[in-house]
Formats: C-alpha cells, structure tokens, sequence
C-alpha cells in the first residue's frame, strides 16, 4: 500500500499537540453550555483554523524574547528533556479554554493557576499579560495570512477583548482588550524584550526535527519560516533572524497556504469543533 502523505503530515504535526493534554479537557457535556466565549465568538472562528499552528510557533518565538519569561520556560518546563510537553499543555490549554464548557475551561484554568504558584515568577500579573498579548497577536496574525474567512476591523478589536477574559482569570492584569490598545501596550513592552541564552535554547527546541519522514520534516521547516515571517520586524531583529526581500511574499505565504490548505482537506472537520457545537446547541432542544 502506498503511504499517504497528507495523514504522515497530520500525524507528525499532530504529535507536536497530542503528548501531554489536561485530564479536564473534554467537549461534550455540559449540553447547553457555550463555554466563555460562544460558537459565534471570533475566538472560535480563530481557534479553529490549521493557522494556529504556524501562529502557536510564532507565539512561542515572541514570548521568549521577554527575558523573564523567557527564563520562567528554562527554569521550570520540561522542554529540554520532553521537549513536546510545553507545545502539547498549551495546544490544550487553549482548546480547552476556547471550545470546552464553562466548567471545564474554568478546571483547566485553576489548574494552571495551582501550577503557576509553585512556580517562582510565573503568578507575576505583567508577565502573564506579555505571555497572553503575545499569543493572541500571533495567533491573529496567522490566521489574517492564511485563513479562508476574513477578518475585519470591528472584529479584531472583538477577538482581543473575548480572549482578554482568559487572561484575566490566569491573574493579569491590564490586559489590551482592542488593536489600539495592543499596538499601545507594544510600544511599553518593547525596551524590555532582548534575546538572550534562554530565548536561543528556546529557539534550538522549536527547530528539533519533529519526526523521521521528510514530508513532515520539511512541512515543520516551513512552518518554521512562516512564523519567522509574520513576526513583527523589530522581533526578528532581536532574534538575529533574516528574511531576503520578497521571500515571505513570493515563497513562503503560497508555500505555507498550501500547505495548510492541504492539512484542512487531510484533517476534515474537527471533531473538537463537532463536539463542541453539538453541546453548545442543544441548549435549543433542552
């Protein structure tokens, strides 16, 4: 039988978020619950789309040129001995949070409160919105580069305001909840952010080879080199990170979309997504 490589690449990718998930997670109950956001939330439409996997890497990439929270992953993470740990939490933290019931989004956060507390540094209200403001814009990003359905201008100041929510119940504070007030809160940040020897070993994990076959070593380079790109440039600066005029527009953006496109013709609907809309509805039959 000839292999298929679209369900070698699904299944290699999909390693980088199946490893480690939260016991709690789970979709399906309680019926009628639409969880904290809504399934006509733009978090959803966001959260759904295959970009969060080149916006989840750019996420990572961002968050470490903050020193301290760059220094919180070394100190305290798995990453140098698991090193798909972290990817696979946070792929279910932000699933679970995102679709899942209240109930269950609200376990999954207190869990992750309890592990922040023992953790020095990491309850630390502004690092915890660096992390969050960090997150959302790549995950924002992405998807405006290679999602199927637009976003426009009322709906990106929505997104931001829904996922400040999350954010505030992990503890930060002052979180953005508009573009106007991200690109504000960008310009505070940003003397703060620098590489460091905690952000390169960060980076060196990120670009592991994540499985044997070369399709799927090769879709996690480009990956790799999209959310290098969609980076804001003064982050790419600070990485030591080069991009040669014209490769983002003319190589790695057609590249990289198809790329997706074939992983949503290969994935199918989701069945995060499936399970989801069936519990949140049947509050209209209850």
């Amino acid at each position: 039988m000839i292999p298929d490589p679209r369900a070698a690449v699904r299944s290699g990718i999909g390693r980088l978020f199946s490893s480690d998930r939260f016991p709690e997670e789970r979709y399906d109950e309680p019926l009628g619950d639409e969880g904290l956001f809504g399934s006509d939330s733009i978090t959803w439409r966001v959260h759904a789309d295959v970009s969060m996997f080149v916006g989840g890497i750019a996420a990572l990439m961002l968050q470490a040129l903050h020193p301290r929270a760059a220094a919180v992953v070394a100190g305290s993470s798995r990453f140098r001995e698991e090193p798909l740990h972290r990817l696979s939490r946070t792929g279910s933290f932000v699933a679970a949070t995102t679709f899942a019931a209240t109930p269950v989004a609200e376990a999954v956060i207190d869990r992750v409160r309890g592990v922040h507390a023992r953790i020095p540094g990491a309850s630390d209200p502004d690092l915890l919105t660096w992390i969050h403001v960090a997150e959302v814009t790549s995950f924002l990003a992405a998807y405006r580069r290679y999602a199927l359905c637009p976003l426009f201008a009322g709906d990106i100041d929505r997104y931001f305001a829904e996922t400040a929510v999350v954010a505030e119940r992990l503890g930060a504070t002052g979180v953005p909840r508009s573009a106007k007030e991200v690109r504000a809160y960008y310009e505070e940040v940003r003397p703060e952010l620098m590489a460091s020897d905690d952000s390169r070993d960060l980076l060196d994990f990120l670009r592991r080879p994540i499985a044997r076959d070369p399709l799927t070593r090769g879709v996690h380079v480009l990956f790799l080199r999209a959310a290098e790109a969609q980076l804001p440039g003064w982050a790419r600066r600070l990485h030591g990170m080069t991009l040669p005029p014209g490769a983002d527009r003319l190589v790695i953006r057609p590249a990289t979309w198809s790329a997706l496109e074939a992983l949503r013709l290969a994935s199918g609907p989701s069945p995060i997504l499936a399970a989801s809309r069936a519990r949140a509805e049947a509050v209209a039959h209850s």
